[in-house]
């Protein structure tokens, strides 16, 4: 254990978010995602994991490491419902308060087609599967950086 890092964020998932650059794609999976051959394809190349926590609780510890894009652009997207682009299930709206909290500010998600969000998966840096049960737990998260102040702290 360390001081003030999370639970939730095993050594090999700490290694992956430090390694990661700004913009690459970070994505965290549901129990129904290909996650493991979609994972093979990423920089990385192997899976990690998450497996006993839902998709929110394991953004949630994430972001309380990870710098989001948000300056520049909306950096959480969300797969989309198939047939109903507009509809945000309960899940993805816990998720969104997550990333507001973290943000300190509204940063609203984008919408993803599910096809797209397994291109753009596949060439994300690495995937983090979660034990989430429910439909569309699915999320992208693009890093962002630490100012040099925030840095030395």
């Amino acid at each position: 254990m360390l001081k003030g890092i999370r639970a939730e964020l095993n050594g090999d998932i700490l290694q992956a978010l430090c390694n990661m650059g700004h913009g690459d794609y970070l994505v965290i999976s549901d129990m129904n995602f290909p996650s493991d051959s979609i994972a093979r394809q990423t920089r990385l190349g192997k899976l990690l994991t998450m497996e006993n926590i839902p998709a929110p609780q394991a953004i949630d510890a994430v972001l309380s490491v990870f710098p989001l894009d948000t300056p520049i652009q909306p950096s959480v997207g969300r797969m989309e419902v198939i047939g109903k682009p507009d509809e945000i299930p309960a899940i993805q709206q816990e998720v969104q308060a997550i990333v507001d909290r973290a943000e300190g500010k509204p940063s609203p998600m984008y919408p993803v087609e599910r096809m797209a969000f397994y291109d753009i998966a596949s060439k994300a840096y690495c995937v983090i599967a979660t034990g989430e049960l429910r439909f569309y737990g699915c999320f992208l998260l693009t890093k962002g950086v630490i100012p040099a102040a925030e840095a030395v702290r």
